[in-house]
């Protein structure tokens, strides 16, 4: 059976449309389940609802503390049958009572090739450091913020002194083709985790391919 797959969000929800499109092609080994929202006016929920796809806002403003809009979530999460979380650009973080819950069952993806560069503006820290290559990078959720088990990396080569949002742009359009590749390979069964690392059969890939800068207009 196809593992049900729960998204959660808070904005536009690119890497939730690339992760539905790619759930929707034949074969794939999960199917979407609901689309879920700390924020009303995140435009992915409209996404979802037009392509058929249940969609819930759970306003996170209106709980007293992370652990009552926490339960309220999990709640909406069993109602849909959920058996995998993909956070996609969901900025909240979550208690550890939350993800022990779902512990190797929720997983996320972050724009730099961790443990390098975790958490927010990490393009132009990037940038900032004179890094020549960054990615993205999936993983299972831990606690602590950007860490735990690696399930699949790219890489994104870096382009000097480029704007920070053309960096972002090229490493956004190689997250919508990893992440879905890394939710197949969990979602088949194909990864499992020992000692809080991700191990593979012999022969799956677990990245995509390198992706050389472009120099665009303007730059040198």
């Amino acid at each position: 059976m196809k593992k049900r797959v729960a998204i959660l969000i808070s904005g536009r929800g690119s890497n939730m449309q690339s992760l539905i499109r790619a759930m929707q092609e034949p074969g794939f080994p999960a199917e979407p389940a609901v689309v879920i929202s700390n924020r009303p006016e995140a435009l992915g929920l409209s996404w979802a609802r037009d392509h058929g796809i249940p969609a819930v806002a759970i306003d996170h403003r209106s709980f007293g503390n992370r652990v009552a809009f926490e339960a309220r979530l999990h709640q909406a999460l069993l109602e849909h049958g959920t058996d995998l979380i993909c956070n996609a650009g969901f900025m909240r973080l979550l208690t550890g009572g939350f993800v022990d819950r779902w512990r190797d069952r929720q997983l996320n993806i972050h724009p730099s090739l961790l443990p390098a560069f975790p958490g927010l503006d990490t393009h132009q820290r990037v940038l900032d450091a004179g890094a020549l290559v960054t990615g993205c990078t999936v993983h299972f959720v831990r606690l602590e913020m950007d860490s735990g088990p690696i399930l699949a990396q790219a890489v994104v080569g870096v382009i000097p002194g480029e704007p920070v949002e053309h960096l972002a742009a090229r490493v956004l359009e190689v997250e919508h083709k990893l992440y879905p590749m890394a939710l197949k390979l969990v979602a088949s069964g194909a990864i499992s985790i020992v000692n809080d690392t991700a191990i593979f059969p012999a022969g799956v890939a677990v990245s995509a391919p390198v992706i050389l800068p472009i120099v665009p207009n303007g730059l040198s």
